[in-house]
């Protein structure tokens, strides 16, 4: 999944910019995603479905005009592993992340020196509609078709776990990504396809090959002295704390 974070103050165009480019993304046949981050709260209190969210881990709720899920995430890997498995993640707000590239929706020039944190591949929003072309050394676009297209080649998501394997903690990884001194292909979590995967509460728990290995001898081994074991291309093994 790639992902980017349209960032920006209030009122500065953030929805109307990923609205658009959503549409440009759908009709070259990608599959996308949205995540919203609000500053108000979703549940009213006093709702049958605050109630409910206050006792349950998760709620379902169908509507006539759309389903939701509400749940509390333990933390942002946890949160995005609830969406469906999508060719990109459109994000909007999210200042404070620091593993995906972003476009800043800027209302002026000092929303964008304020915003830009090393991670911008553009700005846009309100901004672009003034003819600018260049803002704090990043492009200045306003056709969608423009914007999708660098997301198309630039959108990207790190685990952000900081298993430090690569030598850096993620954020310092995405804006050398974003720089162009490193690649995806620099991350081991994503570039290599580990033989044994471990998550905990949707995060993955970063192995070493010797780990893996170790790992994974252990529980075939375990397994083959069980009754009805057989060998299999792929075992699956879930431990819940309830």
């Amino acid at each position: 999944m790639k992902a980017v974070a349209f960032v920006g103050y209030k009122k500065s165009g953030k929805t109307t910019t990923i609205e658009a480019v959503a549409k440009v993304l759908k009709e070259r046949g990608y599959k996308v995603g949205i995540a919203k981050s609000m500053h108000t709260e979703f549940d009213e209190k006093g709702t049958d479905s605050w109630r409910f969210s206050r006792i349950a881990d998760y709620v379902l709720i169908k509507a006539h005009d759309t389903d939701a899920l509400l749940f509390k995430s333990k933390d942002i890997n946890a949160f995005f592993s609830v969406m469906p498995d999508v060719d990109f993640l459109l994000m909007e707000g999210f200042k404070s992340i620091k593993h995906v590239p972003k476009v800043i929706c800027a209302k002026s020039m000092k929303d964008v020196s304020e915003l830009n944190d090393g991670l911008a591949i553009a700005v846009s929003g309100l901004l672009a509609n003034e003819g600018i072309r260049e803002a704090d050394g990043l492009p200045v676009i306003r056709n969608p078709e423009k914007l999708a297209g660098l997301i198309e080649e630039k959108a990207f998501m790190l685990p952000n776990i900081d298993c430090g394997m690569c030598g850096f903690k993620c954020a310092e990884m995405a804006r050398m990504i974003v720089n162009g001194e490193k690649t995806l292909k620099d991350c081991v979590v994503l570039s290599s396809k580990p033989k044994v995967t471990v998550k905990i509460d949707g995060k993955v728990l970063p192995m070493k090959g010797w780990v893996q290995e170790l790992v994974e001898k252990t529980i075939k081994g375990m397994l083959s002295a069980m009754k009805g074991y057989r060998e299999g291309r792929k075992i699956e093994i879930v431990i819940r704390e309830d």
